[in-house]
């Protein structure tokens, strides 16, 4: 009964989904110590399983990334960048990642048909934007990331990772120190009109 109470409640107005998908932007600087709720991150997870999935796959994994597990990825990004682009790099690296909260990785299950894989990731990139539009309704700020980290073995054997999963994005959550700067193209830009 509260499923189908749900499908006929009135919908969210207009104006105040507008604002939501408007001010929801990447936030690249959190205010350092500051986590939010564990129940409110809990919260997101579930809202963001809602998803649309093409034949109801639900191909994400949600890990929740406490203090160890942060630790030995910052180390892991820090050896990796050492090699790549130099001491000075990683080590910079290192200090802005070791002051940001909240991490949280989506995995998506691979599958093994191109399509299906396909439409599951698509699905996993709608699961992280209901996540990340439900923390900034709450105030949390959030940047998702998909850097060479997460595209690491190591990155995936630290996480515990089932095999065939591989890392749709790292989302990184707190209290933004600054806000977003982001822009958009104007709409006229990206719209083809079709006879």
């Amino acid at each position: 009964m509260a499923d189908r109470a749900r499908l006929t409640a009135s919908p969210v107005a207009p104006a105040d989904a507008d604002a939501l998908i408007r001010g929801r932007r990447t936030v690249d600087q959190f205010r350092p110590g500051e986590l939010p709720d564990s129940a409110r991150i809990h919260e997101a997870i579930d809202l963001a399983r809602w998803a649309p999935n093409h034949h109801v796959t639900e191909p994400w994994r949600f890990y929740l990334i406490g203090d160890r597990t942060k630790a030995e990825i910052i180390e892991l990004n820090t050896r990796l960048l050492t090699e790549s682009r130099g001491a000075e790099v990683a080590d910079s690296k290192r200090q802005r990642w070791s002051a940001i909260p909240g991490w949280l990785a989506v995995n998506c299950v691979a599958h093994e048909d191109p399509i299906t894989a396909r439409e599951d990731y698509a699905a996993c990139a709608c699961a992280i934007q209901n996540l990340m539009l439900y923390l900034h309704s709450a105030g949390i700020a959030t940047k998702w990331t998909s850097g060479a980290i997460t595209r690491a073995p190591e990155f995936l054997r630290i996480l515990s990772a089932q095999p065939g999963e591989y890392c749709a994005g790292l989302i990184w959550y707190g209290y933004a120190k600054r806000g977003p700067r982001s822009q958009r193209r104007p709409v006229s830009e990206v719209i083809h009109y079709l006879d």
